[in-house]
């Protein structure tokens, strides 16, 4: 296992994070951000980030801050009770079980998560989700379209050709100028 692990620290990339907190990614030679890094985890791409002036790995401490941004955002992924749960396990006697606990309880949530998707190609086809955003797109116009036989209003465009005109806003303008009109026609009744 250990050999595996000093083939793979070779290939991955080295990111370099310097004293003013800058990132710098040598297999690029740019700078990044931690929302490049990010995207980097989501892509599959392996990275260990070093202190530029010790050398030191410090890719735990940039992953944990990735996840605090993240959290921050408002994209709660963490349940409180599990944070709470995870802040009683630091300087507990099972705190040296955890970290391979969880490892092991995310691959498993990772490889069912890849089985589900491929069941869902292999009974409804591979391109399922598109599919369904079809679907829902179709329902969509058909909504749309009823919505209109019952506006009281009449419609002289429909939204995609007032998106295809050059005249977009005077077509705006006069349906306002109509609906203003017959207002006023209904307020003086």
């Amino acid at each position: 296992m250990s050999g595996s692990r000093k083939s793979e620290e070779s290939e991955a990339t080295v990111i370099k994070k310097y004293a003013n907190r800058r990132l710098y990614n040598t297999g690029t030679s740019t700078y990044v951000t931690l929302d490049n890094l990010a995207e980097m985890v989501k892509q599959g791409e392996d990275f260990t980030v070093r202190d530029a002036k010790t050398g030191d790995d410090i890719t735990h401490s940039v992953l944990t801050q990735i996840i605090f941004e993240q959290e921050a955002k408002g994209e709660n992924l963490l349940p409180i009770s599990f944070l709470r749960q995870l802040i009683r396990f630091y300087g507990d006697s099972m705190q040296a079980l955890l970290p391979s606990y969880l490892n092991q309880s995310i691959e498993s949530f990772v490889d069912n998560q890849s089985r589900f998707r491929e069941q869902m190609a292999q009974s409804f086809g591979s391109n399922t989700f598109g599919a369904m955003d079809d679907q829902v797109k179709r329902n969509a116009q058909m909504f749309e379209q009823a919505m209109r036989m019952f506006s009281p209003f009449p419609v002289q465009a429909s939204e995609t050709e007032a998106k295809n005109g050059d005249d977009d806003i005077d077509a705006v303008k006069k349906r306002l100028a109509e609906m203003e009109k017959r207002l006023e026609e209904l307020s003086k009744k």
